[in-house]
């Protein structure tokens, strides 16, 4: 599995929901891509590129924090953000 294909897809995925957009009403998709194993610097997953502090308020987190999530670690990820790259 190509990890930031894989990521890249999801995050399109999302995109493609709606889940980026500020007036979403929904549940914002998770970045989990099922390869779940923290780098060895245990700064963040390997798969989703969460740090173990944004895995952890992930669950009772709200839409904004959610997105705000996903910037995150679509920068650390080194990926553009689907939402953004479409305006411009």
């Amino acid at each position: 599995m190509d990890i930031p294909v894989a990521l890249a897809q999801r995050a399109a995925q999302v995109a493609a929901e709606g889940g980026f957009a500020a007036d979403f009403d929904g549940v914002v998709t998770s970045p989990c891509i099922s390869v779940c194993r923290m780098t060895a610097d245990r700064s963040h997953c390997q798969g989703c590129f969460r740090t173990l502090d944004e895995l952890r308020a992930w669950g009772k987190a709200d839409a904004d924090q959610r997105r705000a999530i996903w910037v995150e670690l679509l920068a650390r990820a080194g990926l553009p953000h689907p939402a953004l790259a479409a305006h411009g």
